[in-house]
């Protein structure tokens, strides 16, 4: 049985809307109480480092499910902010699950946690599955592998735990935070003359495992679906096993524009990182879940490219 009564962190964020959406159509009996950092249209203001806020809102709402995405997401923010980070994506994360654990002990806590808590141990070259020691190398990864050993260790209090590990998501809604939003966003901007026909970029030499957010999703869903069958605790990869390098993407992307743009490396837009090449192995996924990405690569550099074209468009510079 599908859950009835999902509690979302995160609704207001790249992949919460795409979830939400995903929800409505999914699971159309359920009822999602969306949450985020501050209060919008439809979304309810959870401050997840706040336990007794998070212990109101679950024992109101008596969620069969919660789906944790709430965190300080991108690197170099996460980097900047790392006390912040650590407030969030650490502690916020166990007071949720704690705050779940006293009011609605039987729910399901999904974790969108991340595939960078790998980190050195790409260095194989190979693709890892959930086998692979956990040895992050920055902030934000830092961050996500602490709070998967901290809800780990609430699994034996009775936390029924869903751990799970997407490797890099793009798509429509992605903002400029982000390698490939970036690009898009630039192209857009070139398109509509707010820019001149030069694209910055940093480091295009990274080989990376990109899904399209909507099958991140679809792996959300697919894992709340099946979670009376999954073992609490448990960890599953998200991953399409197929690494990409960034300039290559670039290249795609830059094929979609609509006039000549030429690429200038910005030294500001370069980030360090030791890892030429990361890509994961997602059969678990596909064999608990059933789960396999299904969105056409050239469909999801299409829907991010014309995402940013519409944003432009209504935001145009005076």
């Amino acid at each position: 049985m599908p859950p009835q009564r999902i509690l979302l962190t995160g609704a207001g964020g790249f992949v919460g809307r795409h979830l939400l959406a995903l929800c409505a159509r999914r699971f159309p009996g359920a009822q999602v109480l969306p949450t985020g950092e501050r209060e919008q249209s439809g979304i309810r203001r959870l401050d997840v480092t706040d336990l007794a806020a998070a212990r109101t809102i679950i024992r109101e709402f008596r969620p069969d499910a919660v789906v944790h995405l709430a965190a300080v997401a991108a690197v170099p923010e996460a980097n900047r902010a790392a006390p912040r980070t650590w407030r969030v994506n650490l502690g916020g994360t166990c007071r949720l699950a704690r705050a779940a654990l006293e009011a609605a002990p039987a729910a399901h806590f999904l974790f969108a946690s991340s595939a960078a808590v790998y980190g050195r141990s790409f260095r194989t070259g190979l693709p890892l599955a959930e086998t692979a020691p956990l040895a992050p190398l920055d902030t934000y990864a830092a961050t996500k592998a602490a709070a998967e050993m901290a809800l780990s260790g609430m699994v034996s209090e009775g936390l029924r735990l869903i751990r799970l590990r997407p490797f890099n998501h793009i798509g429509p809604g992605q903002s400029e935070a982000f390698a490939i939003g970036a690009f898009a966003a630039q192209i857009a901007r070139i398109e509509a003359r707010q820019q001149p026909p030069e694209l910055a970029v940093g480091s295009l030499d990274a080989w990376r495992d990109f899904l399209d957010v909507r099958d991140v999703c679809a792996g959300y869903l697919a894992a709340l679906e099946r979670a009376e069958t999954l073992d609490s605790g448990i960890a599953i990869n998200l991953a399409s096993g197929t690494a990409r390098r960034i300039g290559t993407v670039l290249d795609e992307l830059l094929s979609l524009a609509r006039l000549r743009i030429t690429v200038r490396t910005d030294e500001r837009r370069l980030r360090w990182s030791d890892l030429s090449l990361s890509v994961g192995d997602a059969a678990l996924a596909a064999r608990l879940l059933g789960w396999r990405p299904a969105i056409p690569w050239e469909k999801t550099l299409a829907d991010l490219l014309a995402d940013w074209r519409e944003r432009v468009a209504l935001s145009p510079q005076p």
